[in-house]
């Protein structure tokens, strides 16, 4: 299928979703990242969910990684193109953005090379580790300027399409997928 496709299909699929199943499924999600092979790693960009689009509550994973004494970064949309990143501390102020976004309202920014793992929002992915998001390509430019050897990880209440038709060099694969029933690993 095509992106143009899949977004408005999943965005339907998800729509359904009631929260109690948000809830038990973003829970198996992030039980499952326990077995993934990232937890050596210092600094984890995490993206804090939209609820009014349903997307994987990432509280939980937030818990994870807090628990496991991690450097956790917060995107924050900067202008229409592009995305800054903040650490985030017990200091750190969040602010809900005009596209129902919590992000932070400013503090210690890092550069997009020091992340080691970066979990990332999507519509859809197929079985090859590509991805649809939202359209806009904040996060394949930000990708871009992460070192080569980021871990890259979706989070998905559906499982894999067979393939994303419409792929363009500008897209970059995850390395892995999570769903609630199972951890897709893509060969980079």
């Amino acid at each position: 299928m095509y992106k143009k496709e899949l977004r408005p299909y999943y965005k339907s699929l998800r729509n359904k979703l009631t929260p109690e199943s948000i809830s038990s499924s973003s829970m198996a999600i992030a039980n499952s990242m326990l077995r993934l092979p990232i937890w050596e790693f210092n600094y984890y960009h995490l993206f804090l969910s939209i609820t009014s689009q349903k997307e994987i509550d990432t509280t939980p994973i937030l818990s994870i990684l807090q628990g496991k004494d991690k450097n956790i970064v917060l995107p924050k949309v900067l202008d229409s193109t592009n995305l800054s990143h903040f650490l985030l501390t017990d200091n750190t102020v969040l602010k809900t953005n005009r596209w129902d976004i919590p992000e932070p309202v400013d503090g210690i920014e890092i550069p997009a090379k020091k992340m080691d793992v970066v979990f990332i929002p999507l519509l859809a992915f197929d079985t090859k580790g590509n991805r649809v998001g939202y359209g806009k390509g904040f996060y394949d430019r930000f990708l871009k300027d992460c070192k080569p050897e980021v871990v890259k990880i979706g989070f998905s209440f559906f499982e894999a399409e067979e393939k994303i038709s419409d792929v363009d060099d500008t897209d970059i694969p995850l390395n892995y997928c999570i769903t609630p029933l199972k951890i897709y690993s893509f060969s980079s």
